[in-house]
């Protein structure tokens, strides 16, 4: 007997052992449960107020110079701002000189940018391609690749001078609008960046000497006065192969300094551009032939270069290369901004039909600090 309970002692004490680890598993398992359940109600609560309640986010800013507004510098504001936000962002930029190297990162979306005064409301930096470990694409004033963008009064200035590729604007941003603003440089002024991006500028003033407004984007300048500063070339597109329409000119007076004498309305950055001029004038400095094909026949074969309606002095229709086109008044009639933009496969995305329509002056509106 005294082995049977000894026996039975054992088993017991065995058979407790084994179960206490089990209790332990059910009983992490249980709480493990229950924190998920918290953490997903959590997850709920929290999505629901990242769509709700637009109205306790901040949707105007104010930068000034002198102290007067939300900040002092453009690039505060623009890290103080939601991203992706539930309605449109303003930011009202004071009349000053703001010397900073700025960017509006791809998920700020649907900001504005107003200034009090084109000629006075300026944004300059003095980077350069080959300054440290600078490139020509990070040698820009403002980077803003924030999509449904608009800047109005504002003149972007990339003052390093005559030092090789200098960026004022890089802007890969799709469906952006640029209204009264200026943009002063010299090499590479402009880089329309994005492959399927399509930008707008209507009324602004454009200067600089090499290929000053380069790069693979849709972008159609509308009312624009563009002056070069030297002989050289005016724009340098990549258009993306396949794409209907690269860089579009519509109603542009081109003006050349008097140290230009030969001006060329274009060349090929990559094999595939597309430039367009239509009802432009155009400067005595242009050069008969027009276009340059960057040092390779091939390109003729690819590119497209056309005019249409030129006027000016520098008007030759004649003396034009053989391989450009003057455009028929049929051809010429499908450069409308609706064409030229059209949305292909997205049209119901934000803005689509009729972004490049918003471009009436906005007032500058100070907002009253409460």
């Amino acid at each position: 007997m005294t082995t049977y309970k000894r026996e039975g002692a054992i088993t017991a004490h065995a058979y407790s052992i084994a179960i206490k680890p089990q209790g332990i598993t059910l009983y992490n398992y249980a709480a493990r449960i229950f924190l998920m359940l918290i953490a997903m109600l959590l997850i709920v609560v929290t999505t629901k107020a990242q769509t709700g309640n637009a109205d306790k986010y901040k949707y105007t800013f104010t930068v000034a110079k002198d102290g007067s507004g939300d900040y002092k510098y453009i690039q505060e504001a623009i890290d103080a701002m939601r991203v992706y936000p539930l309605a449109p962002i303003t930011l009202y930029i004071k009349n000053g000189v703001y010397n900073e190297k700025i960017e509006l990162p791809a998920n700020n979306t649907d900001v504005t940018f107003i200034g009090e005064d084109v000629d006075k409301t300026i944004i300059t930096f003095n980077d350069y391609s080959g300054r440290g470990k600078l490139t020509t694409f990070t040698s820009y004033t403002a980077k803003i690749s924030g999509n449904r963008f608009t800047a109005q009064n504002i003149t972007f200035v990339n003052n390093a001078g005559r030092v090789g590729q200098a960026v004022a604007l890089y802007v890969d941003a799709d469906k952006a609008v640029f209204k009264n603003c200026k943009f002063i440089g010299d090499q590479d002024t402009i880089f329309s960046a994005g492959e399927t991006s399509r930008q707008l500028f209507v009324d602004c003033y454009v200067e600089g000497t090499t290929d000053f407004i380069f790069g693979p984007s849709t972008a159609v300048f509308q009312n624009c006065t563009i002056k070069e500063k030297t002989n050289s070339y005016i724009t340098a597109a990549s258009t993306t192969p396949g794409k209907k329409f690269g860089y579009v000119f519509l109603d542009c007076k081109i003006t050349a300094t008097d140290e230009a004498t030969k001006v060329f309305l274009g060349r090929p950055w990559r094999a595939h551009a597309k430039t367009v001029f239509i009802r432009c004038e155009m400067p005595a400095q242009i050069a008969a032939e027009g276009w340059n094909n960057w040092g390779n026949p091939e390109n003729e074969k690819t590119v497209l270069y056309a005019e249409y309606k030129s006027k000016g002095a520098g008007a030759h229709p004649a003396g034009r290369v053989g391989w450009s086109k003057q455009l028929t008044d049929k051809e010429a009639a499908a450069y409308t901004l609706e064409n030229i933009f059209a949305s292909g496969s997205n049209p119901d995305l934000p803005g689509e039909k009729d972004w490049f329509k918003q471009t009436s002056l906005k007032p500058f509106s100070w907002p009253v600090k409460k």
